[in-house]
């Protein structure tokens, strides 16, 4: 049904709808919710179990993090097309097929026998499948509510989007620690079975009466420019971030970028062709056509504001779930369960704040909850930097854990609703994914920028404490090139890897190593904290653009 994308007073038909149709009214929320979940949580459930699939598939910190922000930049790159697909095709059939073919995505990634076929069942697949169900739940809530129930079914979806993120890691380290990290996977085609169960209370129709034609110009452009971003991302991690850290080989080619990492490149590449993406979209709609993305929506200040904003939150988000647990089990030597458990205070107030505070908007205005959440998550963050030691306990994190999860929660509960508000009912498709492409390309930035910044102070750490316990100096060229003569000859940043690194060492060299891991780990953790709370202050920075001075009272 279509409405008035500001109404916040339901009308008498939708209070009778809700009073008697009771599990087929809010059979919707619960469709897409799961779908949400199932979304979210694969990332989440997974950083905790990074360790155990380091060593079942015999790979690298580095390569399961590749997976994770792969598995971002699939989702990213893909999400606007499958935005648009809801406008083409029947609800209920698209989210069927979409959940089945995640379902397949995911039985494949437990049954992974190697890094190519996790990367293909989880990166792939899933992140695709994901790319369909994502922009669908904001846009089923936003035409099937109206008013408060519209406000308490994004409340919800909130709530469960911050549960995926908090609840992961706890649920992540009990399959891992106790049968396997597969199981992570295992239960996920569990929530697909149900989610199907609730597919059928979704409308059969298209979003649109009149079927659109699919804009293959806008989808080719999304595509290359989102995989240019993101790649160029990554790449930094491993080249750098301007000059080249290390010839980039593709393949046995040597390719000359003229000593330049191909990070700049490739991000370079990425803007000019978002700039000829708009340029097309607003070309399709001078003619009338349906571009992949409304202009008009750039030109939306409030919304615009919205989706930056809530970009930039994912990305804290992502940096803040990668580094923690793999600070707690490399550096603290926690299991994958008690890592879980430590974030648990976290995961508690991220879900209980997100889901009780929709309605707070009627005494204080949105945009101040927001700004209070953000400053709750910068103050978390930053008196976790003091707590990180080696011997920190359960006791010690979880105030600081339940601070970031009650910013985190506020902030979530009201912008969500803040920013998909701001558009029409017609625009809601595109909203939804342009919102949901945005939110995913900050996962990806957070996992691949704050995770690389991590091991690359680790390394660092490493170098420099050997030279500083033999007394000698050395030149800043010469430390960056054993630093990364470091990451290619071993990986050093799990407590397994650790132990068979120094096993083939002397005692004597065993004795001097295992005290420069363990103090290189703890700085780079608060140095990443210390980051983290940096990126935090860029988000409260982009939050006064929102809009939301006055309370629901008010207005």
């Amino acid at each position: 049904m279509e409405s008035d994308a500001n109404a916040s007073v339901p009308d008498d038909d939708t209070v009778a709808a809700s009073s008697a149709g009771g599990l087929a009214y809010w059979g919707p929320a619960v469709a897409v919710s799961l779908a949400m979940f199932i979304g979210v949580i694969d990332s989440t459930l997974m950083n905790v179990a990074i360790p155990a699939i380091v060593v079942d598939l015999d790979t690298t910190v580095t390569v399961v993090q590749g997976a994770i922000s792969f598995y971002a930049m699939v989702m990213a790159a893909l999400i606007l097309p499958g935005g648009k697909l809801s406008s083409m095709y029947g609800i209920r059939r698209l989210m069927t097929a979409t959940l089945l073919v995640y379902g397949v995505g995911t039985t494949l990634a437990a049954l992974s026998w190697n890094v190519v076929v996790l990367y293909v069942g989880w990166s792939v697949i899933e992140g695709a499948a994901a790319a369909v169900l994502l922009p669908l739940t904001f846009t089923v809530l936003l035409v099937s509510y109206e008013g408060r129930d519209r406000a308490k079914a994004l409340g919800i979806l909130a709530g469960v989007n911050a549960a995926g993120a908090a609840f992961g890691p706890l649920l992540g380290g009990a399959v891992t620690t106790f049968a396997s990290w597969r199981w992570g996977f295992g239960i996920e085609v569990l929530i697909v079975l149900v989610a199907l169960f609730f597919v059928r209370y979704l409308p059969r129709e298209p979003l649109t009466e009149t079927r659109s034609a699919f804009d293959v110009g806008g989808t080719v452009l999304s595509v290359v420019g989102t995989t240019a971003l993101v790649a160029g991302v990554l790449f930094a991690g491993r080249y750098g971030w301007v000059a080249s850290r290390r010839p980039f080989v593709v393949g046995d080619v040597r390719l000359d970028l003229f000593g330049a990492s191909p990070t700049v490149w490739l991000v370079g590449l990425g803007i000019v062709v978002f700039a000829a993406f708009v340029q097309y979209e607003r070309r399709i709609e001078r003619r009338g056509g349906s571009p992949l993305v409304p202009v008009r929506l750039l030109a939306n200040g409030a919304f615009t504001a919205g989706v930056v904003t809530n970009a930039s939150r994912s990305l804290v988000l992502a940096g803040f779930i990668f580094v923690v647990p793999v600070f707690l089990q490399s550096g603290a030597g926690y299991t994958a369960f008690e890592t879980g458990v430590a974030m648990l205070p976290f995961s508690v107030a991220t879900f209980v704040t997100s889901l009780f505070t929709t309605d707070w908007r009627r005494f204080v205005p949105s945009k101040t909850l927001i700004q209070g959440g953000i400053v709750l998550m910068g103050l978390g963050i930053l008196s976790l930097v003091s707590r990180t030691t080696l011997d920190a306990t359960l006791v010690q994190l979880a105030v600081p854990m339940a601070l970031v999860g009650l910013g985190l929660g506020l902030v979530m509960a009201q912008l969500i609703d803040v920013t998909l508000s701001s558009v029409d009912a017609k625009d809601a498709a595109a909203a939804s994914g342009l919102m949901n492409a945005t939110m995913m390309l900050g996962y990806s930035f957070g996992t691949a920028i704050v995770g690389t910044y991590l091991l690359r102070r680790f390394y660092g750490g490493v170098v420099d404490g050997v030279f500083a316990a033999v007394g000698t100096d050395v030149s800043a060229g010469d430390r960056a090139g054993l630093v990364s003569a470091l990451e290619d000859a071993a990986e050093t940043a799990t407590k397994e890897t650790q132990r068979e690194f120094l096993d083939g060492l002397s005692a004597a060299q065993r004795e001097l190593l295992v005290g420069v891991f363990d103090s290189a780990i703890v700085q780079a953790q608060r140095e990443t904290l210390l980051l983290l709370t940096l990126l935090v202050l860029l988000v409260l920075l982009l939050s006064t653009l929102l809009p939301g001075g006055e309370t629901d009272a008010e207005s």
